[in-house]
């Protein structure tokens, strides 16, 4: 096999294995391809946490919140939400459109707890909205929401939580927007009783957020026959652009349409920015071995200087003399990027597997720590640590290339 090998790539690997009074070069050798190795391995372990955390925030996004979201421009409601629903459902792509009431209330419980948050109206008499909602339900049921004798709330599991109240308990629930009496301007209440906890699984959802029925949210509200605006959920949700785009020509401009995407907008570039940050600084580790790779093949050819100038005096040219240090070289990169890179995918895959790195479910609300590392992220973290290689030997390469012959044997 050796016999077949050309020569550039022969010398390159014999000059890595150091003997006699070589061995201490060895430690350059080894320094190098430790520093790519823990550089490949720091990257795609940080990269694949960041990557799932990422996706996590982002499923329980989609899973909380409609994909599209379509409101009157005036921000008076919509007077027939039905009809734009029906108008919106046959838009390919499109899941299920229903009608929605949002009001901002205070939350007051028979023990004394108070705290802000969302009442949402939803159309439980959709089955697509029936299933997510209960989903979500952790304790308790949805059925006193759907059919009971009085209004009821499904609050979400830290509402709940910090206003001291179970299934079964009721909750007063005060709208700012209060009601004109012979007395003057009165903060407008209702009753509610609690029929479940629900969870999301991000803190600021389950703080804040209550679902009732449509009919009980208009009504406190006082909205009458009109709604907030029409929620629209999608096959695929990573289409909502493409099908806002859609209705919004379908209803000719005449409504205010968000998708997730948007109104997501700087949470996720904040993501992708950390993200980003993180790549630079544990690439530093990178560089350093970088330095260690030159400064071998910079001992390397100094040593070396008595058989670069026979071999330039055979007829070996300046290219082939420079190929055998950068043989030499990027063979130290490959090795720690393949054996990183081999180092970091197993970290994942048992991560992933046993879990054996926990969090606190109440603060993360992920019972362990996610890793997921998509194939262009990979690709970024190898060929980054092989172009850096790469430029760690040129110098070097481009010295033992340059080097005189005649000024070489002279000395020697």
């Amino acid at each position: 096999m050796l016999r077949h090998m050309p020569f550039e790539v022969f010398l390159g690997l014999r000059y890595l294995r150091a003997r006699g009074h070589r061995t201490n070069l060895s430690l350059f050798v080894w320094i190098g391809i430790g520093g790519v190795f823990l550089g490949v391995s720091a990257l795609i372990v940080v990269l694949a946490v960041m990557t799932g955390f990422q996706d996590g925030i982002r499923d329980k996004i989609i899973s909380a919140n409609p994909h599209v979201l379509i409101m009157e421009a005036g921000g008076r409601g919509v007077a027939d939400g039905g009809a734009l629903a029906e108008r919106v459902a046959p838009v390919p792509g499109v899941v299920s459109a229903t009608p929605f009431v949002l009001q901002q209330a205070l939350f007051t419980s028979p023990n004394g707890g108070a705290t802000g948050g969302l009442l949402r109206g939803v159309d439980l008499a959709t089955p697509a909205v029936r299933d997510a909602i209960a989903s979500q339900v952790r304790f308790g049921s949805i059925e006193p929401v759907l059919k009971g004798s009085e209004p009821a709330v499904l609050l979400g599991r830290e509402l709940a939580r910090s206003l001291g109240v179970a299934p079964g308990d009721h909750v007063t629930v005060i709208s700012p927007q209060g009601a004109m009496t012979a007395v003057g301007l009165v903060p407008k209440m209702r009753r509610f009783l609690v029929a479940g906890w629900v969870e999301v699984g991000m803190y600021e959802y389950d703080a804040s957020l209550a679902y009732t029925s449509l009919a009980s949210a208009q009504e406190f509200a006082g909205l009458g026959d009109r709604v907030t605006g029409v929620e629209v959920k999608l096959a695929n949700p990573f289409d909502a652009k493409d099908v806002g785009r859609t209705i919004a020509a379908r209803l000719k401009g005449a409504y205010w349409i968000r998708d997730w995407m948007d109104m997501n907008r700087n949470l996720f570039a904040a993501l992708q920015l950390e993200k980003l940050a993180l790549f630079v600084i544990v690439t530093i580790i990178v560089l350093v071995a970088a330095f260690a790779i030159i400064g071998h093949l910079v001992l390397l050819v100094a040593e070396k200087r008595k058989e670069i100038g026979i071999l330039k005096a055979m007829g070996a040219g300046a290219g082939s003399i420079g190929a055998v240090f950068l043989v030499a070289g990027m063979l130290i990169g490959v090795g720690g990027t393949v054996a990183g890179s081999a180092f970091g995918l197993l970290l994942i895959w048992v991560q992933n597997t046993y879990k054996i790195i926990r969090l606190a479910g109440d603060v993360y609300q992920i019972s362990h720590l996610p890793m997921k590392l998509t194939g262009s992220d990979f690709a970024m973290i190898v060929g980054s640590t092989l172009v850096i290689s790469f430029l760690a030997t040129l110098s070097p390469a481009r010295r033992a290339a340059r080097m005189d012959p005649i000024e070489v044997l002279r000395y020697e």
